[in-house]
């Protein structure tokens, strides 16, 4: 009988469970602000270029352009994203945090930054440079794909 695949061994596996293992910590370090890590991403984003166009932001937070339309009316729907037709295009979604999403955002920032160090905790400080190095060299390995 032939054997089955190894998945254990797997970088696929491994990064899908690595996946897996931060959302699990984000939602432990963030359960009383009901936000997802995209949400936080695209708060964050906003707050670095208020008024950016709903596609140029999906693409900055790495995130599906069509689905990124249904976050945003998530976050619209909780009243901290401002969503404008861009008026030279009306085709083009304009947005910005409200000062309500600015402020939940800033709040949960520690959490964030506390999801991190637990993700990376079983890691050395020499290993967590290095893991950063080769996962950011592989990314950007593949960022014609993304």
């Amino acid at each position: 009988m032939a054997k089955s695949f190894n998945f254990g061994e797997a970088p696929g596996h491994q990064i899908r469970r690595a996946h897996q293992l931060s959302i699990a910590l984000f939602m432990d370090e963030t359960a009383g602000f009901d936000v997802t890590p995209v949400q936080f991403a695209i708060l964050n984003a906003l707050m670095d270029d208020p008024g950016e166009d709903q596609v140029t932001l999906a693409g900055r937070v790495a995130f599906d352009a069509a689905t990124s339309g249904s976050v945003i009316g998530r976050l619209e729907a909780k009243g901290w994203v401002r969503r404008e037709a861009d008026p030279s295009d009306k085709r083009r979604k304009l947005l910005w945090v409200t000062p309500e999403g600015e402020e939940v955002a800033q709040q949960m920032k520690r959490a964030v930054s506390k999801v991190q160090t637990r993700l990376m905790e079983p890691l050395s400080a020499a290993e967590r440079k290095q893991f950063g190095a080769l996962i950011g060299k592989l990314i950007a390995g593949h960022e014609d794909m993304a």
